[in-house]
């Protein structure tokens, strides 16, 4: 709990909520359809919403990246990932593009990505920024890609990093748990929801308040 203290203790925080979307989470989503296994988003849920109840609780900022895909975006070096050239993924104003779950509630703050990472041609550091935040506390999918993007970035550009372990999934136990060491050993930390809430429940975090 030492480390976890150090980069909670006095420290403005946020909650971000990584590409909760049917896309990447529903069974008839893309993902699911491109044969990758979703089971796991399942089993982080009861966690997440255990962490966003008592981040809403203490006052902590909830921010939920939402990819959004369209012609204007997808370069051809972005669409080089996919074998037939076509992105079937989170195409803005689709179904698949929508939350999975848990959504946003009005207080909360929405950043729309084009990218793996949350920080790439988008207004999160602008909010972070405005809000002097300090530690990210990062969730949602997939742990080895959009939430390690993020959490790498926001690394490089000075932010402290929670990853919560059981409030990330990834589309094998494998991924989840390569990612959970990378980032426990050079980005910063891993923890899991309950010693996250237990820390606001026993300390009462002081954070900024919401713009609207």
């Amino acid at each position: 709990m030492e480390k976890l203290n150090e980069n909670l203790e006095r420290k403005n925080t946020t909650v971000i909520v990584v590409d909760m979307q049917n896309d990447y989470c529903h069974p008839d989503g893309a993902i699911a359809k491109s044969g990758s296994d979703v089971s796991t988003v399942k089993k982080i849920l009861p966690s997440l919403r255990s962490l966003l109840d008592g981040a809403r609780e203490h006052s902590v900022p909830i921010i939920f990246l939402q990819t959004n895909h369209e012609k204007a975006t997808d370069s051809e070096v972005w669409l080089s990932r996919f074998p037939d050239g076509v992105n079937p993924i989170c195409q803005t104003g689709s179904w698949g593009a929508e939350f999975y779950e848990v959504a946003p509630q009005p207080n909360d703050i929405i950043v729309k990505k084009h990218r793996y990472s949350g920080f790439v041609h988008t207004r999160l550091e602008s909010i972070l920024r405005t809000l002097k935040i300090e530690t990210l506390i990062l969730t949602g999918v997939s742990t080895n890609l959009c939430v390690e993007s993020t959490a790498r970035d926001g690394f490089m550009l000075e932010y402290r990093i929670v990853l919560m372990k059981d409030a990330c999934a990834a589309f094998s136990q494998e991924e989840h748990d390569m990612t959970l060491k990378t980032v426990d050993t050079y980005f910063g930390m891993v923890a899991d929801t309950e010693q996250v809430v237990s820390f606001w429940r026993m300390h009462a975090p002081q954070s900024p308040q919401f713009l609207t």
